[in-house]
């Protein structure tokens, strides 16, 4: 079978599949034949079960046999990031803490996908605990950016933007606590989507702080990206921070002249001095060509920007020293064989169990929640993240979208920053503002450095209206055609 089929989008692969000119079963084989051939190099996923995915798929060809597929994602390959509850499937979050964790359920986003006849592909790698921008942090493998091994996939969805990339699954889901689906999206060259808070539902996300995660999906094209969402979206009941508002059928939605009569506004605090020059004329170029498609472009103003990476590393770290502390050695987690008593149990397990990353992270969120420190610190920080989001709100009072670089550079060297933690934090500086805002995000292809690797729009859109900024991104998308470009594996 030709290489293409790994590069095709998931209405293209619906096609082949209602039209018998692949079978479900066919476009798994080739899949895992592509997976076998390219990750030892890419490293995307941790796991994989190929008799599973090949009886899944044969149940798919029956169901389109009989004249019933369940959806447009009926017998298509989707890998998860491995933080996300599958019944049955192990779930490690890339720790040593869960290396033997088995999931006893399903969360509801894969729940929908897997009603929808999606086929699971696999676990993807990630930064542990999703804490990271580089997919470095893993304690189980390195993941590789598919357009030059030798440069890191971004983090901490970086496995999940990998497979994709690299033609190892047609769509996969990640998570983004500060830019985890945008970031790695932007550097490995597909369309990663955030969603508004509460619009798709945590439940079976092993929580890193759980004011700011959120489920969204990589793709290859931004109508792959708005079937999986249409698909994942809406209200849980299982989950306390899920929001009851309608979901639009965001395929149906999308259009070529979604900018015409629209106003664009470009934020000038994004684009600052910290950015690679190139990335920057790159960007300015695509807002150049969002203008060309009908839209005003207009320059507003998010005065508190320089204030994210503190406030997020306060919040964040803080709501990640509450949700591990469940990984105690105790029950369900890696427990020290060297431990003498049941302080030693708590003590030792924790340390062999976490890494440098995660361990840096509970430890000052610890510290800011201190007694003492509470006020100084975290409770300062949720008053200037209320100021973060009405910055947005004020933007979103003259302009339809914002559109912003997605990362400052291109994907850097692997090791490059792993010494320099502060340096690595502000990859993300972009992105963050997003999640503490709790808006809509997504980032798509818009050109390439002349180190050949890919660079990425952001688009930022109002709360829950997912519909128009994924139409103002297929705009883009349709008149440019930076997604149809691939690597050379």
């Amino acid at each position: 079978m030709s290489e293409e089929v790994f590069y095709k989008s998931i209405s293209e692969l619906e096609k082949m599949l209602d039209s018998r000119q692949i079978s479900a079963v066919e476009l798994a084989k080739a899949f895992i034949d592509r997976k076998n051939a390219v990750d030892s190099k890419v490293g995307a996923f941790i796991s994989s079960n190929e008799g599973e995915l090949l009886e899944s798929a044969r149940k798919s060809d029956e169901r389109r046999a009989a004249g019933g597929k369940l959806s447009e994602l009926d017998g298509i390959p989707v890998g998860l990031k491995d933080l996300l509850a599958v019944r049955g499937q192990k779930l490690t979050c890339a720790s040593r803490m869960l290396e033997n964790y088995v999931s006893p359920y399903t969360g509801t986003a894969m729940k929908k996908l897997e009603n929808a006849g999606a086929l699971f592909w696999g676990r993807l790698n990630m930064d542990e605990f999703a804490m990271g921008s580089s997919c470095e942090n893993s304690a189980l493998q390195t993941t590789r950016n598919p357009w030059d091994l030798s440069r890191i996939p971004g983090g901490s969805s970086g496995g999940s933007a990998a497979a994709v990339s690299a033609g190892e699954c047609a769509a996969s889901l990640g998570s983004d606590t500060g830019g985890s689906i945008r970031q790695p999206a932007s550097l490995c060259g597909v369309v990663g989507v955030k969603p508004t808070y509460g619009l798709v539902s945590r439940f079976g996300l092993a929580a890193f702080a759980s004011s700011l995660d959120q489920i969204g999906p990589f793709a290859r094209s931004v109508r792959d990206a708005a079937v999986v969402l249409k698909h994942i979206a809406g209200y849980d009941r299982l989950d306390s921070t899920s929001a009851n508002v309608p979901v639009d059928d965001y395929p149906a939605r999308l259009s070529p002249d979604a900018f015409a009569g629209k106003k664009a506004g470009v934020p000038k605090e994004y684009f600052s001095s910290g950015m690679d020059p190139e990335v920057r004329v790159i960007v300015e170029k695509a807002v150049e060509k969002c203008g060309e498609l009908g839209a005003e472009i207009v320059e507003v103003s998010l005065p508190h920007t320089d204030l994210a990476i503190p406030v997020y590393y306060i919040i964040a770290t803080a709501e990640a020293s509450s949700n591990l502390a469940r990984y105690d050695g105790i029950r369900y987690t890696h427990r020290s064989s060297k431990a003498g008593d049941v302080v030693d149990v708590y003590f030792k397990s924790r340390a062999e169990g976490f890494g440098e990353e995660v361990k840096r992270r509970i430890i000052l969120g610890s510290y800011v929640l201190s007694s003492g420190y509470y006020d100084a610190y975290y409770l300062r920080a949720q008053k200037v993240r209320t100021l973060i989001r009405r910055d947005f709100e004020n933007a979103f009072e003259s302009v339809d979208v914002i559109l912003a670089p997605t990362s400052p550079t291109t994907a850097f060297k692997a090791g490059e920053k792993s010494s320099d933690p502060l340096s690595m934090y502000l990859s993300d500086i972009f992105t963050i503002n997003v999640n503490l805002a709790g808006l809509p995000g997504l980032s798509l292809p818009c050109g390439f450095a002349s180190d050949g690797m890919p660079v990425g729009l952001q688009m930022i859109g109002k709360t829950f209206d997912e519909s128009n900024l994924l139409s103002y991104a297929y705009a883009y998308e349709q008149a440019c055609g930076w997604n149809r470009c691939n690597p050379k594996l």
